[in-house]
């Protein structure tokens, strides 16, 4: 039977590597993105490498409403989830010196209640089937902050605590939740940032390696390999001293 696989974000980045590989696979994709002209291409491009269909959504994760609508949908037409990947995030700055908090409560938003609107809906239906794979895309500075963007890893290591708390609470439904943390990847997120990025993976390698953990039910997994060393072999370390030895 083919995948059903629902993708938030999926209009450039992560998301739209991990359509191409799961389309590859034979999978029948939902891709859901703001940007409605990127998530077409990104569709196209997965019919032409082999994804049974592919349903295309505009969608912010931010309206619950709205998400949950799509995600009925979705469900009505699949009859059924497989995997759904909670990816769609946002990464800017705090601008704590603005003395507007619009900008860090839209990473907050989008990055927690994006993805609780994105993966609550789906549930129901996993319970009811006792199967399914729910992933969310969290990041290694979950673990570790980045200056001046306290919103985007506050945001991340809450994701990363639901993912762990919904994995006790589903277990016993044969629910898979995987949290992935990956360090820097290219994408039109990172292409912006203007301080190092050590270990840097290309998108489709990156996405490779988040398939390869999906399929093995990793709980946590962080990439590249490197960074998991540095993060547990430094974690005791003060965060000064490790971004002063590291950065």
């Amino acid at each position: 039977m083919n995948e059903r696989i629902f993708i938030t974000g999926a209009s450039s980045g992560i998301g739209e590597a991990l359509a191409i590989e799961y389309a590859k696979r034979g999978a029948i994709l939902g891709l859901s993105a703001r940007r409605t002209e990127k998530l077409n291409q990104v569709s196209k491009k997965c019919e032409e490498l082999g994804a049974k269909e592919v349903l295309v959504y505009s969608l912010d994760v931010t309206d619950e409403n709205k998400s949950t609508k799509i995600i009925n949908e979705f469900l009505d037409h699949t009859q059924g989830i497989d995997i759904v990947i909670a990816n769609a995030g946002v990464a800017y700055s705090d601008k704590i010196s603005s003395g507007d908090p619009t900008q860090i409560n839209k990473v907050i938003s989008t990055n927690v209640i994006g993805v609780t609107n994105s993966i609550i809906p789906f549930v129901p239906k996993m319970k009811e089937k006792k199967s399914g794979k729910i992933v969310i895309i969290s990041s290694i500075a979950s673990f570790r902050p980045i200056a001046f963007h306290a919103g985007y890893s506050s945001s991340k290591a809450a994701v990363r605590m639901i993912a762990d708390s919904w994995r006790m609470a589903l277990k016993k439904y044969n629910i898979q939740l995987t949290s992935i943390c990956p360090g820097f990847i290219v994408s039109e997120m990172t292409d912006t940032n203007k301080f190092p990025m050590p270990f840097l993976l290309q998108t489709d390698d990156a996405a490779k390696k988040m398939v390869k953990a999906i399929d093995k039910g990793k709980k946590t997994y962080i990439l590249p390999w490197q960074i998991k060393m540095i993060l547990y072999l430094t974690r005791w370390l003060p965060t000064p001293l490790y971004y002063k030895i590291f950065f």
